[in-house]
């Protein structure tokens, strides 16, 4: 790291580490699913969440009785972020186009975007069962018209699927729902048993289980990524409001114990008032003691000398929220290039993002950022590319596909090309001695 930035807590890089006890667990999990199907499903949710059903589908009466759980209030709330995520995605797919041109005389090349026939979708419970967790994979499905979506969810102490959750699925627009969790989820869907058919991609975020089952699965089917636990860095400058920047942190380390709640500042007393809010608002919560353990365990804060020392560490940790709270927060947005999704000024926090406004919240973690962005329309589609020749095109294009091929030693290959010579035809600036 620079010379110019200074660390006041450091926890140390992050990265997607899995004990080999879990490994080999989710295996063996994976393995007899493959088997054993729908028997293997059903011990495996007795055996970790001591629910035993006999029918892995919900039903339609399950989702009546959770409908009817909730208030008007509570169905609106949800149909809200619903719709708010439908209407962004189907921006997004506006913006996804196929074409077709003649790139040269008689070559027609083009894509076409075509969505997956069917996804698989895993909503988790744990600590907070996630409310809005079910939009997020299942709409941007919807509007790029997968033909079938499958939902899963871990089931209650009750056996069923926590109401708000099971409404948002049914309204997201899942086709099927089970009440299936962990790695037997993952394995049910890519794998396929009696009760659940198997899917071309599996998404959705999860616990170390079902991250380690996507892995293991994948290549058998597609997966969105690979996610660890939620991740903020909040950048600021001296006219962040220390207070504001507290709340923020602290809505991030309430999550998960694992968390990763970062502060980069260019301004020392803003950064340490933040830290010192965090401290005094801590006591407050409801959710205090997972806060703190995280902040303990996962908090940082950074103090770069200038905004671009700043910028760099920015890009360095490739985060999955990135809030950025300094004077004109838009001016320099070019700068930044690995995160998950951005959040721009005072009035713009993670929550938003999280619960919403409409944008996604399955993001990249551990710096999966450099390299990827997060759920979109573009995860359920595939662009395919195609193309058409004349003959007259062919016999252009022919002499330097047979040349190439000659160069590589593929000679059926190049017989293939040689057979769409036309002697009337000559190549358009075509190789030398064809």
């Amino acid at each position: 790291m620079s010379a110019n930035v200074e660390y006041l807590k450091e926890t140390g890089s992050a990265s997607i580490s899995i004990d080999e006890e879990v490994t080999e667990s989710v295996q063996d999990i994976l393995e007899e699913v493959r088997k054993r199907g729908d028997e293997a499903v059903r011990e495996f949710t007795e055996k970790f969440d001591g629910i035993s059903r006999d029918q892995l589908q919900v039903s339609d009466e399950e989702i009546e009785a959770a409908t009817d759980e909730l208030s008007n209030t509570e169905r609106e709330t949800i149909d809200n972020t619903i719709k708010n995520v439908r209407r962004f995605h189907e921006e997004q797919r506006k913006h996804i186009e196929g074409f077709e041109q003649e790139f040269q005389e008689g070559i027609h090349l083009g894509q076409r975007i075509v969505p997956i026939k069917s996804a698989g979708t895993y909503v988790p419970g744990g600590r907070h069962p996630l409310v809005a967790a079910p939009a997020m994979s299942i709409v941007p499905a919807k509007v790029a018209d997968v033909d079938r979506i499958v939902t899963c969810a871990p089931p209650q102490e009750d056996g069923t699927i926590q109401a708000a959750q099971l409404y948002a699925m049914d309204r997201s627009g899942a086709d099927e729902i089970y009440c299936i969790g962990g790695a037997q989820a993952i394995g049910a869907m890519a794998y396929g048993t009696d009760s659940v058919s198997e899917v071309a991609k599996v998404t959705g975020p999860g616990n170390v289980f079902v991250t380690e089952a996507k892995r293991q699965v994948f290549g058998h089917v597609g997966i969105d990524f690979l996610a660890g636990p939620s991740e903020v860095l909040i950048l600021t400058d001296e006219t962040a409001d220390p207070e504001l920047v507290a709340t923020d942190l602290l809505a991030q380390a309430e999550h998960d114990p694992n968390s990763r709640p970062i502060l980069v500042s260019t301004d020392r007393e803003t950064a340490e008032a933040a830290v010192d809010a965090f401290h005094e608002q801590l006591p407050e919560l409801r959710t205090a003691n997972v806060a703190k353990e995280c902040w303990e365990n996962n908090g940082e804060a950074v103090i770069a000398e200038t905004m671009k020392d700043a910028i760099k560490v920015v890009n360095d940790y490739a985060i999955e929220h990135l809030q950025v709270m300094i004077d004109e927060p838009r001016s320099i947005v070019a700068d930044l290039y690995n995160y998950g999704s951005l959040f721009l000024g005072d009035y713009s926090p993670v929550v938003f993002g999280d619960k919403a406004v409409g944008t996604n919240h399955s993001l990249p973690t551990l710096e999966v950022a450099k390299y990827s962005g997060g759920i979109w329309v573009g995860t359920y589609l595939k662009t395919l590319t195609h193309q058409e020749a004349t003959a007259e095109g062919a016999a252009r294009i022919a002499p330097w596909a047979a040349k190439i091929c000659e160069l590589e030693g593929t000679h059926a290959h190049q017989l293939s090309a040689e057979a769409r010579f036309q002697e009337d035809i000559s190549p358009n600036h075509g190789p030398s001695g064809s």
